[in-house]
C-alpha cells in the first residue's frame, strides 16, 4: 500500500504518521526530542523515528514510504532543506533533508512548521476553498502562513509570515527580536498569560485562567483580554491591508477560547477596516495536527500529482 511518512518536530516532542493514498491517517506515533541532550541528539532522534517509521510502513503495508514531509521550528531554507537555526533545539544550519532521505532512500520534503500547518489548514482544514488565506498562530508567540493557490509562501529568504513581529505599539515593550512593541508581545498566549497573572496576582495563572476569568466578566480578565485583542486586530489589520486575504484562520493555544476571542476580535477588526474587504474570521480546524498532516501534504507535493494521493484529517 503506497503511503507517507509525516513528521511535525517541536521543541520537546514529535508527532509522526503514516497516511495513505486514500488519505487516510494509517499510523500515529509520538517521540520526545531528547533537546537536554544537546542538538547533535535531536537530529539522531529525527532520523531514528523516521527510520522507525519506515519499517514500521514497510512491515503494515508491504513497501516503504514512498516519500517524507517534516516540518520543525525555527528559520527554515526550504528551497535547499537546511534547519537553518531553532532556539529551542540549538541547531543551526542542519541539512536535514539530505540526512534524512540518505536514510530513508526516499524523497523528502522540509518545511517550516507553522507554514506547514498553514498548508493543511488552508487545504484541508479551516480556509479549505478559499484562494487566498492567512493562518496565524497564536501561542508561546505569533507567527502566520501566507496561503496562495493551495501553497504557502515562504518569502525569499525564509520569514514570510512573521506577523508577531509587526511592530502595533511603538516603544512599546521590548522583544527578543530587538524591537519594541511587536504584536507577540501583547497577543500572544505566553503575553495574555504574563498580564493576567501580574493583575490577578497569581505567578501560574495563565491565559487560559483569563478566558475563564473573561466569561465570568472579571473586570480585570476583561481589561487585560481587550488589550490583547485590540492589539492583534491591528496587526490583522495590517496584515489584511498588504495580503488582501479571503479568509482568515486563527489557531493556537489563545484561539482555544473560542467566541471569548472570536466575537471581540471580529468586532475589532470591523470597527477598523476602512477600504479594505473584511474577511472571514474562522477557528482553526485541525489543533494540534495540523503540523504533521501538512507534513504529509510536503510529502504528496513530491510525488506525481496525477496518483490522486490527498490527506486528509
Amino acid at each position: 500500500m503506497r503511503h507517507v511518512i509525516a513528521l511535525d518536530v517541536g521543541g520537546t516532542g514529535m508527532k509522526a504518521a503514516l497516511i495513505g493514498a486514500d488519505g487516510a491517517v494509517l499510523h500515529r506515533a509520538r517521540r520526545v526530542t531528547g533537546r537536554e541532550h544537546g542538538p547533535d541528539a535531536v537530529v539522531s532522534a529525527i532520523l531514528d523515528f523516521a527510520a522507525d517509521l519506515r519499517e514500521q510502513g514497510a512491515e503494515r503495508f508491504g513497501e516503504p514510504a514512498a516519500a517524507a514531509g517534516v516540518a520543525v521550528p525555527g528559520i527554515v531554507d526550504e528551497a535547499n532543506g537546511v534547519a537553518a537555526y531553532a532556539a529551542n533545539l540549538g541547531w543551526r544550519d542542519v541539512p536535514l533533508r539530505a540526512l534524512l532521505a540518505d536514510r530513508l532512500g526516499t524523497p523528502v520534503a522540509l518545511g517550516h512548521d507553522v507554514r506547514t500547518g498553514g498548508l493543511a489548514e488552508g487545504r484541508i482544514g479551516a480556509g479549505r476553498g478559499a484562494d487566498r488565506f492567512l493562518f496565524v498562530a497564536l501561542g508561546t508567540g505569533i507567527a502566520g502562513a501566507i496561503g496562495v493557490d493551495g501553497r504557502v509562501e515562504a518569502g525569499a529568504h525564509g520569514f514570510a509570515g512573521e506577523i508577531g513581529h509587526v511592530v502595533v505599539r511603538p516603544g512599546g515593550t521590548p522583544c527578543p527580536c530587538g524591537q519594541r512593541g511587536c504584536l507577540e508581545r501583547y497577543a500572544s498566549a505566553a503575553a495574555v498569560g504574563e498580564a493576567w497573572a501580574a493583575a490577578a496576582g497569581d505567578p501560574d495563572a495563565d491565559a487560559a485562567h483569563c478566558a475563564k476569568a473573561v466569561a465570568a466578566e472579571d473586570p480585570d480578565a476583561v481589561r487585560v483580554w481587550q488589550r490583547a485583542v485590540d492589539a492583534l486586530a491591528d496587526g490583522l489589520v495590517t496584515a489584511v491591508t498588504l495580503l488582501d486575504p479571503r479568509t482568515l484562520v486563527i489557531g493556537g493555544g489563545l484561539a482555544e477560547a473560542g467566541e471569548t476571542l472570536f466575537t471581540p476580535l471580529r468586532e475589532a477588526v470591523r470597527r477598523r477596516v476602512t477600504f479594505q474587504k473584511l474577511p472571514e474570521i474562522v477557528p482553526a480546524a485541525l489543533g494540534d495536527g495540523a503540523g504533521c498532516l501538512g507534513a504529509g501534504l510536503l510529502a504528496r507535493d513530491l510525488l506525481d500529482t496525477t496518483d490522486g494521493m490527498e490527506v486528509t484529517p
